[in-house]
């Protein structure tokens, strides 16, 4: 078959799924801590439902929560997708996209998901760069734009502890020296340790956080692959979140089975550890939901055998029964599809109620949904520690009346007066939401 040909049998076969294969619940039914979850329908082709990247008209912005406004904080960034705020108000944002991955792009299946990663936006080269912002006079937009940290692979992940500053590259965690209110470091590196990536590196993004104490970094590593279908031999220290020591640079895994974890923080009240993770796709509209989760060390959470504790994934080979039944069913369900991925808490906010204790969640949106999902950022009340009601909408309007994206939130951080930023790697934009003036 020539591959003009290819083109059109694929573009005709997904097009049919796409109207054939759509949602028979709600997003909310996938939320909560015990969220429906139909039978699998997967389908030959897999759903392909992404809203094509058109970013931002002049002077068009998002929807923000009642007794909120939004603005920008900078905008003409490129590609950016994970903040980090230093204390004293800097904030750094990662202009980062995926690395070069060829053996994840082979045969049909990666060579539809690479044209799918264009229409998202998502195709264009990683800038490998972090970039700092200074409000200086503190009325909301960035007037100051420097290049922090030049010439990374894929940067994703920054933490600061003490004058030791690490960023997750994505096949390496490295250590730089900061010097507070210093606008750019030009010094080499130190290799703390290196990190699963390779030709094949289906989950490239990396992130670092730092224990309470500042003794142990905490990394995630997603998985390589959607549901082991590369092999399980490829999956070594992968869908996990790793320990390492910051002394002695020692690692081990501190928690496994999570598909592809991004955000991390420390719950305020409890000190646990929280994730946001990606789960499985190709199994139907409706499954599997994302979810945010305690993360308990040694726990198991159910990548690929089983999702959402132990219901078994009949599409992995081989099956692991004895794993099922230690699988870990996660705190709480935040929709199918919706590609959670920004994770932060409220303490320090100063948003009006009912944003005050909780968690908020940044959405980059569905491709494998019909109807879409995701596209915003959401908001899950807490109560002693644990989630304690339905999510509600604190950024909303991504997507116009034709479904298309506008812009698409990563990560989200509370900055030194409370707001919160929220970095659009679509509409190249860092929002800022504020309590209504």
């Amino acid at each position: 078959m020539s591959k003009s040909r290819l083109v059109g049998v694929i573009a005709l076969a997904a097009s049919l799924v796409a109207c054939g294969e759509t949602s028979n619940l709600r997003v909310e039914d996938g939320t909560g801590p015990s969220p429906k979850l139909p039978e699998p329908n997967k389908t030959l082709i897999p759903t392909v439902n992404i809203a094509p990247a058109v970013g931002w008209a002049n002077g068009a912005k998002p929807i923000a929560a009642p007794g909120t406004q939004v603005a920008a904080f900078a905008e003409g960034l490129d590609h950016p997708r994970w903040l980090y705020v230093l204390p004293n108000g800097d904030v750094l944002v990662a202009e980062t996209n995926a690395p070069p991955k060829p053996e994840d792009s082979k045969g049909i299946r990666g060579w539809v998901m690479g044209k799918v990663m264009d229409r998202a936006g998502a195709a264009v080269p990683s800038a490998n760069r972090i970039t700092l912002l200074r409000d200086g006079n503190h009325d909301g937009v960035a007037e100051t734009r420097s290049s922090f940290i030049e010439n990374l692979n894929s940067p994703f992940g920054m933490t600061l502890v003490g004058n030791d500053l690490y960023v997750a590259d994505t096949d390496r965690l490295l250590r730089f020296t900061y010097v507070e209110g210093q606008t750019s470091i030009t010094s080499k590196p130190m290799k703390v340790i290196d990190l699963p990536a390779g030709t094949l590196n289906h989950h490239w993004t990396k992130n670092v956080i730092a224990s309470q104490d500042g003794s142990k970094l905490y990394v995630t590593v997603g998985s390589n692959s959607n549901v082991g279908e590369n092999g399980l031999e490829q999956e070594q220290g992968r869908a996990a979140i790793w320990e390492v020591d910051r002394a002695t640079g020692n690692q081990r895994i501190f928690a496994s089975g999570l598909r592809n974890p991004n955000g991390m923080a420390w719950e305020p009240s409890s000190g646990k550890l929280w994730t946001a993770v990606n789960e499985r796709d190709e199994i139907g509209s409706d499954l599997v939901p994302d979810y945010i989760t305690s993360v308990k060390d040694g726990g198991f959470y159910g990548w690929p055998f089983s999702y959402f504790g132990q219901h078994v994934d009949a599409r992995v080979s081989p099956q692991d029964p004895d794993r099922v039944a230690q699988a870990i069913a996660p705190d709480y369900a935040v929709g199918p599809h919706t590609a959670s991925l920004g994770l932060t808490f409220a303490q320090g906010s100063t948003l009006p109620a009912p944003f005050t204790e909780g968690a908020f969640i940044g959405q980059h949106g569905s491709w494998n949904r019909n109807p879409h999902s995701g596209y915003k950022v959401i908001f899950v009340p807490f109560s002693g520690g644990k989630p304690s009601g339905q999510p509600m909408d604190v950024l909303s309007g991504f997507l116009n009346q034709d479904e298309e994206a506008m812009g698409r939130p990563v990560g989200v951080v509370i900055d030194r007066q409370g707001s919160l930023l929220v970095a659009d790697d679509v509409g190249n934009k860092v929002w800022r939401v504020s309590r209504r003036q």
